[in-house]
């Protein structure tokens, strides 16, 4: 009986309803968070900022980072992979990074949140990624501000993140159908 109360509350579709979607990391209105009160910004890693095949940070990449520093703020990666990736990913730069952080769990968003320079109220926090299953999830359950973008490149994908797909592929169709006015605003339709 208790599974199949649990199973039914993870699958609420209000659960993976992210507050923004964006095309890219690059597409997003940082001015705008900054205007909302948003101060940290926690991003996922792989198909949120580099593909599977990339491992370095590119120089866009590191001028945007500084663009969003001196913007006032603060920027903590976290990832589900394995911790070597996103320390050489964030190698020679200001930026911090969480490896094996277990999304959507809360062990590695409370891990970032210890390493921030300061205590952060939930409604100053961020958290970008291109996963509704663990990005968006953990985002709505932790209390925090969710943006959703495309992946960059499915086809160098895990085969866990493939599963994931198909489970978003499935709660994208129960947002359009119980929340359409939602999945038309955040023009959800986009995703691929």
């Amino acid at each position: 009986m208790w599974r199949c109360v649990m199973i039914e509350r993870f699958f609420r579709s209000k659960h993976f309803i992210p507050k923004e979607f964006h095309d890219t990391f690059f597409d997003i209105d940082f001015d705008q968070l900054y205007k909302k009160g948003i101060r940290l910004i926690l991003t996922d890693l792989d198909n949120t900022l580099i593909s599977y095949q990339e491992d370095i940070m590119t120089k866009v990449m590191i001028d945007k980072f500084d663009e969003l520093a001196n913007q006032g703020f603060e920027v903590i990666i976290i990832s589900n992979n394995r911790p070597e990736r996103v320390e050489k990913y964030v190698r020679g730069t200001k930026i911090l990074g969480i490896g094996s952080a277990r999304k959507p769990f809360f062990k590695g968003i409370k891990k970032a949140l210890d390493m921030a320079s300061k205590t952060y109220y939930d409604d100053e926090i961020c958290l970008i990624g291109d996963q509704l299953v663990t990005d968006i999830y953990l985002s709505n359950r932790f209390g925090i501000y969710g943006v959703l973008v495309n992946p960059i490149a499915r086809k160098t994908e895990k085969f866990y993140t493939k599963m994931n797909r198909r489970l978003e592929e499935r709660m994208l169709q129960k947002i359009a159908k119980k929340h359409p006015d939602v999945f038309a605003r955040l023009k959800l339709e986009k995703r691929r």
